[in-house]
């Protein structure tokens, strides 16, 4: 298990580096998007992957690790999107420094989520395909636009943030064994 806790920090810490980065450049203008906007930005990326999964090729310069890395971000940015709501940007309140607190709340959950379900599922994901990733994430986004239309709620189902928390964690594992085959 730690091996696996260990690959996660490399994999986020990748992820965290880039969104830090991104900040820098843009600032916090990803702040205006509704969750729902968030929600399909997350689509348009994991569509992407299996597109290009499927096709064999692509024609933008962009790879599937660098996707990967941005479902990461835009999970963590839905969590905070659904906790504090979105805000014009004239008018935000929250500072970058509270961005970066936040960032590192919502991965240190989505880390403790991944101890849990690893010791109940005895790390099943290492066996998977990485192209099973993309399908779970694509029907995780499925499940959450169906929540998203009944306005969060549901009757016996994890909510919204359980579900960007899976899509977390399941990109994370697609990061982890795409950088063990690139190092093999």
């Amino acid at each position: 298990m730690q091996n696996t806790l260990d690959e996660f920090d490399a994999a986020v810490s990748v992820c965290r580096d880039l969104f830090l980065k991104k900040m820098d450049d843009y600032g916090l203008s990803w702040r205006v998007l509704r969750p729902t906007s968030i929600t399909d930005q997350i689509y348009i990326k994991a569509q992407r992957i299996r597109s290009i999964e499927e096709k064999g090729t692509r024609q933008v310069a962009d790879d599937i690790v660098t996707e990967y890395i941005g479902i990461v971000n835009y999970a963590v940015m839905a969590q905070i999107q659904l906790a504090v709501g979105s805000s014009p940007l004239e008018s935000d309140t929250l500072t970058p420094d509270a961005v970066r607190a936040l960032y590192e709340k919502y991965v240190g959950n989505a880390k403790d989520l991944l101890k849990n379900k690893n010791h109940d599922y005895d790390e099943a994901w290492r066996n998977m395909r990485v192209s099973s990733f993309v399908d779970i994430i694509l029907m995780k986004l499925m499940r959450v636009k169906q929540i998203e239309n009944h306005h969060g709620s549901t009757s016996v189902s994890e909510g919204l943030d359980a579900n960007y928390y899976d899509i977390f964690n399941y990109a994370v594992f697609a990061l982890i064994k795409l950088t063990q085959s690139q190092h093999e």
